[in-house]
């Protein structure tokens, strides 16, 4: 089972973008420790050189880095934040999302879990469906099939998630691309 979710950085760009067309500079947090960090990295940085979007990426991998980023993006006038994929974010998830909310800067984030709890837009692929997907290639080893003879299976279903509350709070009109595109609204 593979899970794409640093892959899809040039498309989270764009996303971002479509929501805030005015933000010069757009600020990309990473953890150099997670295994998605360099494709991810790559594929933003890339991105944004083909459209001439100014850039800033910090690496953190502590939750004092975390804050210091944040000081760092309002000191740097920063009009959007791209949080990068891995288990380290995720599992600091309210922080990131209050932190976003403190400082209002608008952000997408890579799982919808980010959303419910509040963060303004989440771009990957459904954990709910590659959930799915691993119960079946279990129920298969169960029935007794060897796991040599089994796929690798890769998520396919992507989700677009718009947090409408926070996009209010934010000041941030949803463009009706962007409207069309979503899969879900949270109010």
């Amino acid at each position: 089972m593979t899970f794409l979710s640093g892959q899809l950085g040039a498309k989270r760009l764009e996303l971002l973008r479509e929501l805030v067309p005015t933000a010069t500079t757009i600020a990309m947090l990473a953890n150099p420790k997670s295994p998605e960090t360099v494709a991810e990295r790559q594929d933003v940085q890339a991105a944004a050189r083909a459209i001439s979007q100014q850039l800033i990426i910090l690496d953190v991998n502590g939750d004092q880095e975390i804050e210091t980023a944040f000081a760092t993006f309002v000191r740097r006038r920063t009009g959007a934040l791209f949080c990068g994929a891995g288990a380290f974010f995720n599992s600091r998830r309210d922080h990131l999302v209050a932190l976003s909310a403190r400082y209002a800067l608008p952000t997408i984030y890579v799982l919808r879990e980010f959303v419910s709890a509040g963060g303004l837009m989440s771009y990957g692929t459904s954990i709910t469906e590659a959930y799915r997907q691993a119960g079946i290639c279990a129920g298969r080893l169960l029935k007794g099939e060897r796991p040599t003879d089994l796929p690798v299976v890769q998520s396919t279903k992507f989700e677009l998630l718009i947090n409408l509350k926070t996009a209010k709070a934010l000041g941030l009109p949803i463009p009706a691309k962007l409207l069309a595109l979503a899969n879900e609204f949270i109010e």
